[in-house]
């Protein structure tokens, strides 16, 4: 004898159900981890600028000491391309050193040449 019992019935409903609730936490999950990934990359590149930022600055300030000691004789008035002689220098992204000679002051700054990394740095400094 042959009984059609309910509880065989229900497993491809609850199969469904089941389905349709890993749907939904996957969304969910999707809907949380997407910006959270996207906020560590923001970090990532911002704590990239800020450190390269940091090593221009470094170099700049060092090399500013060494001009205003005296260096600065060897440079003709105007804009000059600058040769950083810092090995941090390697760290830094595309870009160059440029030094400024004019009566009264002498000016170095840092140009990248690509946006997004750190950004300009330049220090002056008044000869006597």
């Amino acid at each position: 004898m042959v009984t059609r019992n309910s509880a065989v019935a229900r497993p491809a409903g609850r199969r469904g159900f089941l389905m349709v609730e890993l749907v939904g936490a996957m969304a969910l999950l999707a809907l949380v981890l997407v910006p959270i990934a996207y906020s560590v990359s923001a970090e990532k590149r911002l704590a990239r600028a800020a450190y390269q930022r940091a090593v221009a600055m470094e170099i700049v300030d060092g090399e500013l000491e060494a001009l205003a000691a005296g260096e600065w004789q060897a440079y003709p008035p105007g804009t000059s391309p600058y040769p950083a002689r810092g090995l941090a220098a390697t760290n830094l992204p595309p870009g160059k050193f440029l030094v400024t000679v004019e009566a009264a002051r002498i000016r170095l700054e840092w140009r990248p040449a690509v946006k997004m990394h750190g950004g300009g740095v330049s220090r002056e400094v008044r000869l006597p």
